[in-house]
């Protein structure tokens, strides 16, 4: 299961949901439905979320195997 800390850093920042949406190219639904562990984000869309955040992508992201 891949997993993220997107609420975290979005908040450290004072982001939107849309405002985040709108520096990776993506809606605010996206964001939301990735915020809930509902959609696992393809590779590039995982990268521009990470550079927004000026974090490493496992910062943000952690693969978690499901037992």
């Amino acid at each position: 299961m891949l997993q993220n800390k997107l609420v975290v850093y979005r908040a450290e920042k004072g982001w939107t949901q849309e405002q985040l949406a709108k520096r990776v190219g993506v809606s605010r639904q996206t964001i939301a439905t990735l915020e809930k562990q509902k959609y696992n984000p393809s590779l590039i869309l995982a990268f521009k979320i990470a550079n927004a955040f000026k974090k490493p992508l496992t910062e943000v992201f952690d693969y978690k195997e499901d037992v």
